[in-house]
């Protein structure tokens, strides 16, 4: 089973009120991730020579890069606090430091400091503590504006907070301390310009979303700065972009702390500005200061900035001049085409195609040693003289394999058949559709599933991306349920589920691949189907099974949940390109749950999809289902007959992988460098875990200078995670190639350890 997260392992040893408020933490900056997601990065060419210069200076002093270090960790781990605020100073960054924290003071005088105050019942208590913030050795202040809810752990808070700060509160802090004073909380561009007329020195916000209008409405070079949801690099460039001067680093410094204490949260920042140093070449942006919306895939909305009264109006922006015969504007195309998984899949290729002479453990294909092409003619006939068996005309036969066919499906019958020979599935044919591959399968049950704003996918994390791509083109919202380090467990989704309605969301369906999945490899036991198919009837959960992976697997696999369904409560989907072929491009999807109109008639699910597909594709290829279909027949549709040899394949390149990294990486030397990964018995796919971040430029550097290749497995947590984890795809190599690969992937991993 795939390992969680090690920053979610520590988690577990937090007092529960700390998690909880990191849960609350993490639902407000879920907008902001969620918009970082949306955006992405345009490739340009560099104005000037040399690399790009991170260098920001903040309220008159010199930050090595525009990055803070929030005060999550402080409030959390009070003890850590000294580990923090060491890492921020050789680091040359600044930290915050909540007023909040038990034993909060002085950091060394290389961490300029800044103290995050609140709205205290105790007037004297607020004056007292800023007026002691520049002897303590503190550079400015920042208030906390608005309500108080979530700004601390019940442990730490105690109950000597007001509900909220307002601007008095501001006005009595200006008065009371010469230090410079910026005010977080700022969502609005009418409360930017209230912040500076009340004496603020620099604004904090938490919403990416209004950021150019709280930035464009803030004079006098007063800096803004975004706090919450960053995570990367590229996120730093998006918010400097969208008009901030810096950000400040909560979640990020934290889970490096609860790992690694000092060293990680040092490893963390420097990934940081590395990760923004690639950003700014990538665009070609030379330095901070230089950052602008033309960088965005996904430019920022005009800005209008609110004037109060007696101010004067600001000037209404340019209008655009409609030019009908120039280039569409991606900024007005749907989002999901700027998602940063396509343009990260894409960056796989770039990297496959510009290292030809590399070993790649990335394409998740089958072997194509087992394809013959005089099969297919074979396969075809086969089913053309099954047609005429049942009795079909030649003039028949032509309009099956010649014209548009059934919208459902001309192969059902034998599919319906197949699935109760080798699974155990018994359905009728009418409760199947045959699609254009699974990825259509997936596409037409969320669209028939997801009727409104307030229902929610849920999906196993780390997932396949398919899933996740086809929710954001129906801007279906994604809860992620992560597997933890022995499995996934039950008790999670079930947790999932019920925060889900407590927020006022319906969730719709959950997500699994049960069997071998992708990325991860790993598969579920019995007793967790039988877990998971109770929750789905408790709740009213449709359970969407993907099952590509099961006939290229040797042995017998766990039942399917479908056919232990007894409640409806699954639609399975399926494929034939892992184990027919590919390019026949031929899937399916049972979905057998009896669906009633307003005048009380039932039909099933499988009919609606229909109705979608006959807007989508109309039909699946007539000639692609016949060669499917004369493989199954010639198995007398057993999968497990047909795919028998593949299968095996797929165990021993499986095996023969895991052996030569436990060759090469032996038990006790990963112990020493913290690595590990899991056994799968079979498919395609294994997760390695490793002590640094393999994110792209890793990759970049594996592939360059170890002539190895894999996929980060980043790409595949529709919420983040997975930065110090790869995915190995052992399907589309040869015995010797896994033998040279894993070689230079264990000097590959010995190098980068030490490199940290």
């Amino acid at each position: 089973m795939t390992a969680s997260r090690p920053e979610d392992k520590a988690r577990e040893d937090l007092d529960p009120l700390v998690v909880d408020f990191l849960a609350r933490a993490e639902n407000a900056s879920a907008a902001n991730r969620a918009a970082f997601d949306r955006a992405g990065l345009k490739q340009g060419a560099p104005s000037r020579s040399g690399p790009p210069d991170t260098a920001a200076k903040i309220l008159g002093r010199n930050w090595a890069a525009p990055l803070a270090v929030g005060p999550l960790a402080g409030l959390v781990r009070p003890d850590a606090l000294p580990a923090v605020l060491g890492a921020a100073g050789g680091a040359g960054l600044p930290a915050v430091v909540s007023a909040l924290t038990p034993g909060s003071g002085p950091a060394a005088p290389e961490t300029p400091l800044w103290l995050r105050t609140y709205a205290f019942e105790d007037d004297d208590t607020a004056r007292r503590i800023a007026a002691g913030a520049q002897d303590a050795g503190y550079t400015a202040l920042v208030l906390a504006l608005g309500p108080q809810t979530g700004a601390a752990p019940a442990p730490v808070t105690g109950s000597g907070l007001r509900a909220a700060a307002d601007w008095a509160d501001l006005e009595r802090l200006r008065a009371a301390c010469g230090l410079p004073l910026l005010v977080a909380g700022v969502r609005t561009a009418r409360d930017a310009v209230r912040a500076v007329d009340a004496g603020a020195d620099g604004l904090v916000t938490d919403r990416l979303a209004t950021l150019p209008a709280v930035a464009a409405a803030t004079t006098g070079g007063r800096p803004v700065l975004l706090e919450g949801g960053v995570r990367r690099g590229a996120d730093v460039l998006t918010a400097l972009a969208s008009g901030a001067d810096a950000v400040l680093l909560g979640r990020p410094v934290l889970d490096a702390l609860l790992t690694g204490g000092e060293a990680g949260v040092t490893a963390a920042l420097t990934g940081l500005v590395g990760e923004l140093t690639a950003a700014m070449a990538f665009t070609g942006t030379p330095t901070v200061t230089e950052a602008r919306p033309s960088v965005l895939r996904t430019a920022p909305h005009p800005v209008t900035v609110t004037p109060l009264p007696g101010t004067a109006p600001a000037p209404p922006p340019a209008p655009v001049p409609a030019a009908p015969d120039g280039p569409l504007r991606r900024a007005d195309l749907h989002a999901s085409v700027s998602d940063p998984v396509l343009d990260t899949m894409n960056f796989l290729n770039e990297i496959t195609h510009r290292y030809p002479d590399a070993i790649s453990f990335a394409p998740g294909r089958p072997y194509d040693g087992f394809f013959e092409t005089e099969r297919i003619f074979t396969y075809v006939r086969g089913y053309l003289d099954h047609l005429a068996a049942q009795g079909s005309t030649p003039q028949d036969i032509r309009t099956a394999m010649y014209q548009y066919g059934p919208t459902a499906g001309q192969i059902r019958e034998i599919v319906a058949d197949s699935l109760r020979a080798d699974e155990g599935i018994d359905v009728p044919p009418e409760s199947i559709v045959v699609t254009v591959g699974a990825q259509e399968a997936m596409l037409l049950v969320l669209r028939a599933l997801m009727a409104g704003p307030d229902d929610v996918l849920l999906a196993a994390s780390p997932c396949y991306v398919g899933i996740t791509g086809a929710a954001k083109l129906l801007d279906v919202p994604v809860t992620a349920v992560e597997e933890r380090a022995d499995g996934f467990r039950s008790a999670d989704l079930e947790a999932a589920i019920l925060r889900e309605h407590a927020r006022g969301r319906r969730p719709r369906a959950f997500y699994v691949i049960p069997d071998h999945s992708n990325p991860s490899g790993a598969t579920l036991d019995e007793a967790t189907r039988r877990e998971l198919l109770a929750l789905a009837e408790r709740y009213g959960v449709l359970i969407i099974e993907d099952s590509p992976y099961r006939r290229v697997s040797p042995g017998t696999p766990p039942p399917t949940l479908k056919s232990l369904d007894t409640s409806r409560s699954v639609v399975h989907l399926g494929s034939f390109a892992k184990t027919v072929f590919p390019g026949a491009r031929v899937g399916f999807a049972v979905a057998d749950q009896p669906v009633v109109d307003d005048e009380g008639r039932t039909g099933l699910l499988a009919a609606e999809l229909v109705k979608i597909k006959s807007m989508v594709t109309v039909n699946t290829s007539s000639l692609s289902q016949a060669a499917v279909a004369g493989a199954l027949l010639a198995a007398e549709g057993r999968l497990s007959v047909l795919n028998a040899d593949a299968a095996a394949y797929y165990g021993d390149a499986m095996r023969t992988t895991l052996r030569a990294l436990d060759a090469r990486i032996p038990a006790a030397r990963r112990a020493e460098l913290g690595v590990r990964w899991n056994e799968p018995a079979g498919g395609f796919f294994l997760s390695v875990h490793v002590p640094f971040r393999a994110d792209d430029a890793a990759l970049t550097r594996s592939a360059q200078d170890f002539g190895v290749i894999w996929t980060p497995m980043r790409y595949f947590y529709p919420q983040g995670g997975g930065q110090y984890a790869l995915r190995l795809s052992t399907s589309y190599l040869t015995t010797a190639e896994i033998e040279e690969g894993t070689a230079r992937l264990a000097r590959f991993i010995e190098a980068q350890s030490h490199r940290g």
